[in-house]
């Protein structure tokens, strides 16, 4: 994978261990990662890094996945900005609900490097083409 494809990709979780996996991955996919451990930390970095690609975790402390998602996706500069979702419940209501705020997928936890870096192929260059 040459650098032109790097993408910078964000990546909010408030497990150490999933970000920390996360951003192996990532980097081994060639792609510059930024890390955030809630949603608020998050929203900060969306605006001074505006990465190409956000993972969102579903549950987390003070500001959820979905709120969070919600607000990237009301704001005019981000709206095109892709959020996958990560949650580790499987479930059939988590996905319709992450779709209702705005997601473009969801993985479930824990995820392998090869979800990962799928996703990050599908939705990344989307949003970089849409620039």
């Amino acid at each position: 994978m040459s650098n032109s494809s790097a993408l910078k990709v964000l990546v909010v979780d408030d497990s150490n261990t999933i970000r920390r996996s996360a951003e192996i991955f990532l980097k081994q996919g060639g792609h510059e990662v930024m890390l955030a451990e809630d949603g608020f930390d998050a929203l900060a970095k969306i605006n001074d890094y505006q990465p190409d690609l956000v993972f969102c975790d579903i549950l987390m402390p003070r500001l959820d996945g979905y709120q969070t998602c919600a607000i990237i996706k009301r704001n005019d500069r981000f709206a095109e900005l892709p959020v996958v979702m990560l949650s580790s419940k499987d479930g059939v209501f988590d996905k319709a609900r992450g779709r209702m705020v705005g997601s473009e997928e969801y993985l479930t936890k824990p995820f392998t490097k090869d979800q990962l870096l799928q996703a990050v192929q599908q939705f990344g260059t989307q949003a970089s083409g849409a620039a």
